[in-house]
């Protein structure tokens, strides 16, 4: 049965119920090729692509974030599989409904040899009597159990049911994939808003998948507002069908829905580029307001937050080092925390990285070492490496001078030896240059301490390299 069919005129009916059905409901494929995402469980020859084709059902758990499809999933399963499809959700269902359910089921599998799928939405709202009373019927066959969940069903669920499902784990629906079902709805002339002319930019588009976060349903429903409903949709035609002026959605509108502003921002364009460069020169100019200022900027204009987090990674490198050690440890963490959390908490994680890599003395002695070895492998390509530093394990080997001279650190006073640890060409060379700034203080002093004890070494009859 297609949801035409299923939503629409029957005889007796006064109104066609399919046409005054929200857009969420409306839009739900038929089959897979209509669906959108979850390409994991649903491409060719992924395990629930196989099992659809090839009619081979057992009971499983959906488990995902709102708006991902599980409803619609356990939808195509029942249509494209020879069985009875019942849902109902959790919330308004007690062990009485349970029970008629399952008698209807058996009946069904008696006389008429039909499975029955049995659909149940925020399955971890069941109590544990409530769980237990599925047992013997998933059990025994007399019911396909698909359960749906924004929870974690190894807390939520009981053990025995648990062990008798299939867990999937359905991921959150990315802008793109969104951006999809918003383009399939307003040009879908059947299902969807194809009759209404609408008009839209892509620009306006981005801004809703953005705003829903993975949730599909979200941006039906601010599609829904913005066309007025589905019930008043037949007032953007003139009389006898005949299609009026274009009826325009842009940001403005969808803002004054959702009543959140538009924040200028193109993650692929200039103003990406221009907020990643004021939070790094915010970061650098150790101002901590700013800071935070630019970070929560591009958050809530859509950036993905592991970016901002790779951008502080490099940041705690490139413009603090040696200075203050902790500070790679810090956004590390940060990056740690926001993955186990996740949004808005996980926010406070990366904010508080960026207060501390504001405040951390800045260094960018790990840079400039950088650039000036990368500048003397280009100008010298390929230096050999000097034979007193090479290990000789063979006998030839030896012969020809590899590890000769090498003098063993720990057989002297200090463990601190005179020699060159570089190619001949380079062998002054001084790469690293502390500021003094920060822990980086305490290395100079290392490095001076240590540049006395090579000189006292070389000092001493017969140490000459």
């Amino acid at each position: 049965m297609t949801l035409f069919e299923e939503f629409g005129e029957k005889e007796g009916t006064p109104y066609n119920a399919f046409k005054y059905a929200p857009l969420a409901e409306r839009m739900r494929p038929n089959d897979l090729s209509g669906f959108i995402g979850q390409e994991h469980l649903v491409g060719h020859g992924k395990v629930l692509e196989r099992m659809i084709r090839e009619d081979r059902l057992f009971s499983m758990i959906f488990w995902g974030p709102p708006g991902c499809g599980k409803t619609t999933l356990a939808k195509i399963i029942a249509s494209k599989t020879k069985s009875r499809f019942i849902s109902y959700s959790a919330v308004t269902s007690g062990i009485k409904q349970i029970k008629e359910v399952m008698e209807f089921a058996q009946a069904e599998k008696k006389t008429r040899n039909k499975r029955t799928i049995l659909f149940i939405d925020e399955i971890h709202r069941f109590n544990k009597a409530q769980q237990d009373a599925f047992l013997p019927y998933v059990e025994d066959g007399t019911i396909i159990l698909i359960g749906a969940t924004t929870e974690n069903p190894s807390f939520e669920v009981i053990s025995a049911l648990l062990s008798r499902c299939k867990v999937f784990v359905l991921n959150k629906l990315s802008p793109q994939e969104i951006e999809k079902l918003i383009e399939l709805a307003i040009s879908d002339k059947e299902k969807g808003l194809g009759n209404c002319n609408i008009e839209i930019d892509d620009s306006t588009i981005a801004f809703i998948a953005n705003f829903c976060d993975g949730d599909s349903r979200i941006a039906y429903n601010i599609l829904d507002i913005a066309t007025g409903s589905a019930a008043s949709q037949e007032e953007l035609k003139e009389p006898g069908g005949k299609t009026a002026k274009p009826f325009k959605i842009d940001i403005p509108l969808i803002e004054n829905i959702i009543q959140k502003k538009a924040l200028l921002y193109d993650k692929n364009g200039e103003e990406h580029f221009n907020l990643i460069s004021a939070l790094h020169k915010s970061m650098r100019g150790s101002d901590p307001d700013a800071s935070v200022y630019w970070t929560m900027r591009m958050i809530e204009s859509g950036e993905d937050p592991l970016y901002i987090i790779r951008r502080m990674v490099r940041f705690a490198s490139e413009d603090i080092g040696l200075a203050d050690p902790g500070a790679l440890k810090i956004t590390l963490a940060a990056k740690d925390a926001f993955d186990f959390i996740g949004p808005p908490e996980g926010y406070l994680a990366i904010l508080q990285a960026v207060i501390y890599l504001s405040l951390a003395p800045k260094s960018n002695a790990v840079y400039t070492t950088y650039s000036a070895v990368m500048e003397d492998i280009k100008n010298f390509q390929s230096l050999p490496v000097p034979l007193h530093i090479r290990n000789a394990p063979t006998k030839l080997m030896k012969d020809i001078g590899y590890s000769r001279g090498y003098i063993y650190p720990h057989n002297h006073e200090n463990a601190v030896v005179y020699q060159s640890y570089l190619p001949q060409e380079i062998k002054n060379r001084k790469y690293y240059h502390p500021t003094g700034r920060g822990f980086e203080k305490e290395l100079k002093s290392r490095l001076e301490k240590l540049e006395e004890l090579k000189e006292k070494f070389r000092q001493k009859p017969g140490q000459q390299q």
